[in-house]
């Protein structure tokens, strides 16, 4: 018997199963592929996920791996250097190998305790009043309290729970790949600066010893289950290019299409859904990755308190209130930009325009939070802006603020020195004065970092308390500080 059985082993599962395990729920994690990913495909890790990772103590071991950039150019590839103001200790992005941070993230999973079993394929599941029995594509049957689907954007979790995925089917669709190059680089940079005055859904970017990521449209929209061949890249590039710039020796071969769905509902009882397997965008602007891990991250202590027991009763229903707009949100700003690269006259005259608009540093800045996530604010009701978003990696008198949130429990900072976490201290951490970053009297962090409740009141405190952690356990007979 497990407490949480996730079908899926990417960045979202590894995710969510040591946020899980940080709390000592009992994970599995099942994976339909024998071995982890091969192929090198760059992902960015953007502003927000690198705070999280600076959450739980991971930053300095996935930035080794990595390659920084400066936070600029996401939206719309519109070239533009990065805002001025950007309220992260960590305003880059990181270039990274996916098989990489998808071993660093089951690495640090398995570390905390969780099982991964791969080659396991769900093949269905039946859930009652206890909990969920899954079956195996080999006939093998599991009993879990809970299941979560981060099984993907062709999710077999979601299309078994009946959740219906409306959105809009794909209208292009664009081959990307990392291939060497048979011409001189000087050639290749002279080519591709001519054509992407117009054409926008094109590059190619060195990667290192003769090696490029390749971008570029494809003749008309397939099925995606099929890679592409070095002959459909060769063929696209004479049509485009005008050359196919010798390209030879593959590293890896893929096509993305424009498709946007939003999966109605993000839980149905007992079964959950994260990652791809909730939503799917155009990879345009790099969030994918990105806004699984915040998923996770949003539902992994959530998920965690209902199997401890100790969860107020609404407080799992904030994971789809919370992050189904946050994704809503995401698949607009790809759908704008998809309509920014095209090369028609209307969307070609409106990019033009944004080009201009962001020049203004209010406007860039904008985007740059939008596309990064750091502008995310959770509606937690009435008051100051700060309530609902997170707290910047700020400086406090034992060092950085994520420093203390290694263990994902929630955290106050008071600077009054008169509150008290009291019975809660078995799920939250105190801190008296924090320092003078801090420039209100108190506030509450949730184990997502997000600021939970702001003020100097002892008994507005407990009620907040109780909202997100639900009934006190035995308050301690001596001071709570962490």
């Amino acid at each position: 018997m497990f407490d949480v059985i996730i079908a899926g082993c990417g960045p979202t599962g590894a995710m969510l199963a040591a946020e899980l395990r940080l709390h000592g729920v009992r994970v599995l994690v099942l994976d339909k592929e024998t071995e982890p990913k091969s192929f090198v495909r760059i992902v960015g890790l953007h502003m927000r996920s690198l705070e999280l990772m600076a959450m739980r103590g991971l930053l300095e071991r996935v930035v080794e791996h990595g390659r920084r950039r400066p936070a600029a150019g996401f939206f719309a590839a519109i070239n533009k250097p990065a805002p001025e103001g950007l309220d992260s200790a960590h305003a880059y992005l990181l270039g990274i190998p996916q098989p990489v941070i998808e071993r660093l993230l089951e690495e640090h999973a398995v570390a905390l305790g969780a099982q991964v079993r791969r080659g396991r394929a769900v093949a269905g599941f039946a859930q009652d009043d206890e909990g969920v029995t899954v079956e195996l594509a080999d006939g093998e049957q599991l009993r879990s309290r809970y299941l979560v689907g981060c099984d993907g954007g062709r999710s077999t979790v979601r299309k078994l729970l009946g959740v219906g995925f409306p959105g809009v089917a794909s209208r292009t669709e664009t081959l990307m790949g990392e291939m060497e190059v048979g011409v001189p680089p000087e050639e290749v940079a002279a080519t591709v600066a001519g054509i992407r005055e117009t054409q926008h859904r094109f590059w190619l970017r060195p990667f290192g010893a003769g090696v490029y990521s390749v971008v570029v449209p494809a003749a008309g929209v397939s099925d995606r289950a099929e890679p592409p061949t070095l002959e459909d890249f060769k063929q696209q590039l004479r049509a485009v290019a005008g050359t196919d710039f010798g390209v030879h020796s593959p590293r890896w071969l893929s096509r993305f299409g424009d498709a946007t769905r939003l999966a109605e509902r993000y839980r149905v009882g007992r079964v959950l859904l994260a990652g791809d397997a909730a939503h799917i965008h155009p990879p345009i602007g790099g969030q994918g990755l990105n806004l699984g891990v915040q998923d996770a991250f949003n539902l992994g202590w959530k998920l965690a308190a209902q199997v401890r027991g100790w969860a107020p009763e609404t407080l799992l229903d904030t994971y789809q209130a919370e992050r189904h707009p946050v994704a809503e949100d995401v698949l607009a700003n790809t759908r704008a930009q998809m309509e920014l690269l095209s090369t028609e006259p209307g969307p070609r005259a409106v990019r033009r325009l944004l080009t201009e608009l962001m020049d203004f540093n209010e406007v860039n800045r904008y985007l740059i939070e939008k596309i990064t996530a750091i502008g995310v604010r959770y509606d937690f009701g009435a008051g100051p802006d700060l309530l609902g978003r997170r707290l910047p990696d700020i400086d406090v008198k034992p060092g950085r603020l994520y420093g203390l949130l290694h263990h994902g429990r929630g955290l106050l900072l008071d600077r009054t020195e008169r509150l008290t976490v009291g019975g809660w201290s078995d799920r939250v951490d105190y801190l008296g004065d924090p320092g003078a970053q801090l420039d209100v009297p108190s506030v509450l962090l949730r184990p997502d970092g997000h600021v939970a409740w702001i003020g100097d009141d002892q008994q507005d405190l407990d009620d907040h308390l109780a909202r997100w952690f639900g009934t006190p356990g035995q308050p301690p007979e001596q001071s709570p500080q962490a």
